[in-house]
């Protein structure tokens, strides 16, 4: 993905900095308290973003290689060794496709399922908690 123009500069308030900068504050926090997560899970935090990309990928056919990658905004070769290393622990299953066989999907098996269930629900409860300071933040920028 392309990197963004920045756009030309608008009047930005002094209450703006501080929100911006509360809101960036924020989703760090829950950033970390994602990558603690993971890692109490022995996982990285990639390799629990494609588990959560596997689960929330649209359909019931898995998710590609590719399109792991794209979601994952990584190489199509970092993402074959994500996956890789997701086989040898058992939490993914690949198979190639009947109609193309350059295609793999990837699929969660019931070890998979049964860790990015307890990270998620852990994960929904945090954003329970912050919700409230992002929902003011974004009001605060004119956001929401």
């Amino acid at each position: 993905m392309p990197p963004r123009k920045i756009p030309e500069p608008a009047r930005v308030s002094q209450a703006d900095y501080r929100a911006l900068a509360e809101f960036r504050y924020t989703l760090r926090g829950f950033l970390h308290f994602s990558g603690q997560a993971a890692e109490s899970a022995r996982l990285s935090p990639q390799q629990h973003q494609v588990l959560l990309a596997i689960k929330g990928f649209p359909g019931s056919d898995g998710a590609s290689i590719g399109e792991l990658a794209e979601r994952l905004h990584v190489r199509h070769h970092s993402a074959v060794g994500l996956v890789d290393r997701l086989m040898l622990r058992k939490l993914v299953t690949r198979k190639t496709s009947a109609i193309d066989r350059r295609r793999v999907h990837v699929r969660l098996s019931p070890r998979g399922e049964t860790l990015i269930d307890r990270l998620s629900a852990s994960h929904r409860e945090e954003l329970r908690r912050l919700g409230p300071v992002l929902r003011q933040l974004l009001c605060a920028l004119g956001v929401e």
